[in-house]
């Protein structure tokens, strides 16, 4: 797809989630995702899920916000993603080089971009498959 095609895949089929899924989102304050994110899932935690999840939504700002991979990390299922949402372009403190080395750092990879706003971005992280946990 060229750079000044856009997407017309509703935002939720983007980023991978199903009805039902069990999703917790972490520092990300957009009241019209949540709304979205409520009509296609009712398990919605905010913070640290009591069990592990599908799907994490986590906002990050700058650099140091990327730290929180390393823990976030331990809250999905070994098939399971964190989308880092983040503002695009100039008015971003974080680079996607940032956050590609904060995900191999938290023993992650970078698997997918996907445009999440007219403002932010969103990079999703996964287990390689050979480090996913049993």
């Amino acid at each position: 797809m060229s750079p000044d095609v856009v997407s017309t895949r509703p935002l939720l089929d983007k980023l991978g989630v199903k009805p039902g899924a069990k999703v917790a989102v972490l520092e990300l304050d957009d009241p019209p995702f949540l709304k979205l994110l409520r009509e296609r899932t009712s398990d919605i935690t905010a913070g640290k899920p009591r069990t592990p999840c599908d799907i994490v939504f986590m906002g990050a700002r700058e650099p140091r916000d990327l730290k929180r991979l390393r823990q976030v990390k331990s809250w999905i299922e070994p098939n399971g993603a964190i989308w880092v949402i983040r503002p695009k372009g100039g008015r971003s403190a974080l680079r996607d080089t940032d956050l590609i080395g904060a995900g191999l750092a938290a023993g992650l990879v970078d698997n997918k971009i996907a445009s999440f706003s007219d403002t932010h971005g969103a990079m999703r992280f996964v287990f390689r498959l050979r480090d996913r946990p049993k």
